[in-house]
């Protein structure tokens, strides 16, 4: 008799899991490691195992809730993991309950650690196979008690559940395109819709190198939010460009694409090295310096500054759901520290009638509005006003600044927060 074959995305998504929730550490750091789980996994059971654990970790209260019902204590975390995952392809992935649960109990037997409760995972997949309903739905996960209360402070309780809600859901998949003229012609081909600011959203998701127009390099993948700090400048035709912390690149093309001499200034060799395939593939140039932005100098002033720095990154959630488990906030104040700092120098290397755009993908006021009234104060910079296309009104705060958020869009899937301002020196 042939052995069964273990299923590996099942088991590299309970691996996965098991990195976030017992070891902290970032789901795409795991992913792109030598040692990753993902490893020895064709791409379609990599795009599969990834797809897993967002899930999974999309619902994880909702997903235990369930499992702990037909519980009577708490399993080893091994199997624990191969429960939540097969919990998940039950109850939100639809997949026939006979493959899950006949998977789950290989995945299980296939461990020495785990195969002692192969019989208590075959049990319990039964159990919920049985109590589920037709309208069996998750519950929004709640974010981690602090951040939940800033944020509640920053904009009330109905806005933070908005966001919650909008964390539950598989985000669109968003592209930039490369000429902004060609996007109806892109969306059309790309069975996707054009956004009032000027992205595309995809009606489906898909193996992104497979898509009409990647090899050519027409378009790049950047969430709609994402994209709209680079589009506050408006013209920057022939204009000398900085993009600090630049990687993974989507900004420093969109200025490449728009005609800007651009300098992309990063620390991360590695994630350069993606910068550069990117520019390879899409036709677009930019001169790459891999350097500490808090010690580098540049050798003369910049027209255009963009300057995304590094944050909490709780904007990102909605794609990033393992951020809540990495304990994102213990490290606020040197991260804050670290923005004053960057913001302060790239102000100081602006030439004469220059811009700078400052840009977090944070929802947290501390990583944005009020690094942005520190400097006005202080006379360091001026607020200019956001002229941008498809911006809506209610995104500018009192101050100038754009604030997006999770829940904003519903009906379209959502976007990733971020706090972006345009200024020019004081």
């Amino acid at each position: 008799m042939n052995k069964p074959r273990i299923h590996p995305a099942r088991q590299a998504g309970a691996e996965l899991l098991r990195g976030v929730l017992q070891d902290g550490r970032h789901l795409g750091a795991q992913i792109d490691a030598s040692d990753s789980p993902l490893a020895d996994l064709d791409p379609p059971e990599r795009a599969r195992a990834s797809t897993i654990a967002l899930g999974v970790l999309r619902h994880l209260s909702s997903i235990d809730r369930a499992l702990d019902a037909h519980l009577r204590k708490a399993p080893p975390l091994g199997a624990r993991m191969i429960l939540r995952v097969a919990a998940w392809e039950l109850l939100c992935d639809n997949i026939p309950p006979h493959a899950v649960v006949n998977s789950a109990v290989e995945v299980a037997k296939a461990r020495k650690k785990t195969s002692f409760h192969a019989k208590l995972i075959n049990a319990v997949l039964r159990s919920v196979e049985k109590a589920r309903t037709e309208d069996w739905a998750p519950l929004p996960e709640r974010l981690p008690k602090t951040l939940r209360s800033r944020l509640g402070k920053a904009y009330g309780t109905e806005a933070v559940a908005a966001m919650e809600r909008a964390h539950g859901g598989e985000p669109p998949l968003d592209l930039t395109p490369r000429d902004p003229g060609q996007a109806a012609d892109l969306a059309a081909r790309l069975d996707g819709v054009v956004l009032p600011t000027g992205s595309i959203r995809l009606a489906r998701r898909g193996q992104i190198s497979a898509l009409p127009g990647y090899d050519s390099g027409e378009w790049w993948v950047q969430d709609a939010a994402a994209a709209m700090p680079a589009r506050l400048f408006g013209d920057v035709k022939g204009a000398r460009c900085l993009d600090l912390c630049a990687a993974p690149g989507g900004k420093m093309m969109q200025l490449a694409a728009a005609g800007g001499d651009v300098t992309a200034l990063d620390e991360d060799a590695d994630r350069l090295e993606r910068v550069a395939q990117n520019l390879d593939r899409t036709g677009l140039s930019a001169q790459i310096v891999t350097a500490d932005a808090t010690e580098w100098t540049p050798d003369g002033g910049f027209d255009v500054i963009l300057l995304d720095a590094p944050c909490s990154a709780t904007g990102t959630i909605r794609r990033h759901p393992d951020l809540p488990h990495l304990r994102a906030l213990e490290d606020l104040a040197y991260v804050t520290a670290l923005q004053a700092q960057l913001l302060d120098r790239a102000l100081g290397w602006l030439n004469t009638g220059g811009r700078l755009v400052f840009a977090t993908c944070s929802l947290l006021p501390d990583e944005g509005e009020a690094q942005l009234a520190r400097v006005v104060t202080e006379g360091r910079s001026r607020v200019a006003p956001i002229e941008a296309a498809g911006v809506d009104p209610a995104w500018i705060t009192e101050a100038g600044g754009l604030r997006l958020r999770p829940d904003f869009w519903p009906e379209t899937g959502g976007m990733d927060g971020f706090f972006a301002a345009l200024m020019t020196a004081g």
